[in-house]
């Protein structure tokens, strides 16, 4: 029987910056070795970071130069894929041998993404996933990926596909991840709300998969030193809230809330089968002759310099 353990780590950005973030993502190794985890995934932009609350000296039509400064604050803290952090979590990945699918804030040239990493016990960086749709503000921030990353990559706990934090409520990005067979649904995000565990409920039960959603928990603006517009200086930025569920939107674990740490749950990738029986949602209960839809899987490029062989 496919069973295995695989777990959401639920931790925050450090305040002191992504060295610090990295070594705490690394104190978990033996933890993870021990429980023999088949897959971890961690939050959205847990290399790299989520700045809460944050404008980037931003109003419509207007940027201040202390606004610059603070985005090139922020670039610095980014992580180059790959580079010395894509081979220290390749290494944890070995030393575990556990996957890893991880949030992490991509440096491209002079541009940022929003991006998950997958990573193999043998074959360390494997894939990535570039957030599609920044929300909000996080569109000053952060460019958009396109189709070229949507990759459902085979773990040892099954085929896992990736869909950052607002991106789960695309139907569309969906119904591609599901026509590509995902079995276990890997949701980075730093969404704590109550409606969000009805969103994952709902995508388990949709696609009939398991569902793993890490997110992560911040102190409150106070403890961190920092002033929010509106925001109780006492009240915890990002409370988490990581679930994992299975395949009839059944709670396996979770939620878990205001602690850092792993929540684990044993899974059995021969339950979609039977939890398909009556809802399979890119097989039988498709109907291909009234709905369709076209995925453009072309990395997109705003030059392409075309030269004559000789």
């Amino acid at each position: 029987m496919p069973r295995s353990v695989v777990a959401a780590l639920q931790l925050g950005s450090s305040p002191a910056g992504k060295a610090d973030t990295l070594a705490q993502i690394l104190s978990f190794s033996e933890e993870i070795r021990r429980k023999n985890i088949a897959l971890v995934v961690m939050p959205e932009a847990l290399l790299g970071g989520y700045p809460k609350g944050s404008n980037f000296g931003t109003w419509l039509g207007y940027r201040q130069p202390e606004g610059r400064e603070e985005f090139a604050a922020y670039f610095a803290e980014a992580i180059d894929v790959p580079g010395p952090e894509t081979e220290a979590l390749a290494d944890l990945a070995s030393c575990t041998g556990a996957d890893i699918v991880i949030g992490v804030i991509e440096r491209a040239g002079s541009t940022l993404y929003c991006s998950s990493l997958f990573f193999s016990a043998e074959q360390g960086l494997v894939a990535k996933h570039r957030k599609l749709m920044p929300t909000g503000t996080e569109r000053l921030i952060w460019g958009q990926g396109d189709g070229s990353t949507l990759p459902v990559v085979t773990t040892k706990a099954g085929k896992a596909g990736s869909a950052i934090c607002w991106e789960n409520h695309m139907p569309l990005l969906r119904a591609a991840m599901y026509a590509k067979g995902v079995e276990i649904w890997c949701a980075p995000t730093v969404d704590e709300r109550e409606i969000w565990q009805a969103s994952m409920r709902h995508i388990a039960h949709e696609g009939r998969c398991f569902v793993i959603t890490a997110c992560q928990v911040q102190s409150s603006p106070a403890e961190l030193g920092i002033e929010i517009a509106g925001w109780e200086a006492e009240r915890p930025l990002i409370r988490g809230n990581s679930m994992i569920v299975g395949p009839l939107g059944e709670v396996l674990a979770g939620p878990f809330k205001d602690a850092v740490g792993l929540l684990t749950a044993e899974i059995d990738t021969d339950e979609l089968i039977r939890a398909r029986y009556d809802f399979d949602v890119s097989g039988h209960y498709s109907r291909p002759d009234v709905f369709s839809l076209q995925v453009d899987e072309r990395a997109k490029k705003t030059v392409n310099f075309l030269s004559e062989e000789r």
